[in-house]
């Protein structure tokens, strides 16, 4: 009878207080100190379709668990799928700096692009102008736009060494350096470099490689030389700006 009173009491109480109790116990108190959080990196892929409509259909096929905030057509349209502010399904296993779930904090942007082809001017024209509006709305750092091959080294290899990742650059998505004359430390490490520049040490081969494609335009032909220059002078370019 004692129990059957106190189970009573309890509900009651429950019923008539203004704050809701889960059923685990834990009272939700909302406090109106909080915003939605922001995206902090954009990874650029490239659909590996010969026309839009195609990469339409994938991305927005539930059965595919496949999605991206923005495609961008060949023709410079801008589709937009998925709400800034919601988690897409673009980047699937990936890492960055230690960051293992990119989706969790960056904007997907697909172009559309079969990977062998060269990327249209009227579509990088519309990627610059999305690209200007992201990296002002949420402050985006320079070193933050990404390619899906370098936070999937291994696994992906978009957007294609056809992607002008300097053209970019040198508007504020990414990094570049174009010193030929870099004075590197004796005995720098590159797979050390390569992961302090954020690059998966776990697959320090895979890695390597999808820095070539990114800096070096392919997945072959560069010096050892050249790839140490490039990576410690990117990594002093992070820093000088991280400084700003």
């Amino acid at each position: 009878m004692k129990r059957l009173f106190m189970l009573w009491a309890c509900i009651w109480l429950q019923a008539c207080s203004s704050v809701p109790i889960s059923s685990n116990g834990v009272i939700w108190k909302p406090s109106p100190s909080f915003d939605q959080r922001r995206p902090n990196w954009v990874i650029i892929h490239h659909t590996s379709n010969n026309d839009a409509e195609k990469a339409l259909q994938t991305l927005t096929t539930a059965s595919r668990e496949v999605s991206a905030h923005y495609l961008v057509g060949r023709n410079g349209q801008v589709f937009q799928l998925v709400d800034e502010n919601a988690r897409a399904w673009h980047a699937g296993k990936s890492w960055w700096g230690g960051n293992t779930d990119l989706n969790s904090s960056s904007i997907g942007i697909e172009l559309d692009n079969n990977g062998a082809e060269p990327f249209a001017e009227a579509q990088i024209q519309a990627l610059l102008g999305l690209l200007a509006t992201l990296k002002q709305r949420y402050k985006i750092p320079d070193a933050n736009f990404l390619g899906h091959a370098d936070v999937a080294p291994g696994r992906k290899v978009d957007p294609s060494a056809w992607f002008p990742w300097q053209r970019l650059a040198r508007q504020g998505f990414g990094l570049w350096c174009d010193q030929t004359d870099t004075v590197v430390p004796e005995g720098f490490d590159l797979d050390l470099g390569l992961a302090a520049l954020g690059y998966d040490p776990v697959v320090p081969v895979a890695s390597r490689y999808s820095f070539r494609l990114h800096f070096f335009g392919n997945g072959g032909s560069s010096s050892l030389e050249s790839e140490k220059a490039m990576v410690y002078c990117l990594l002093n370019k992070r820093q000088g700006s991280a400084r700003e």
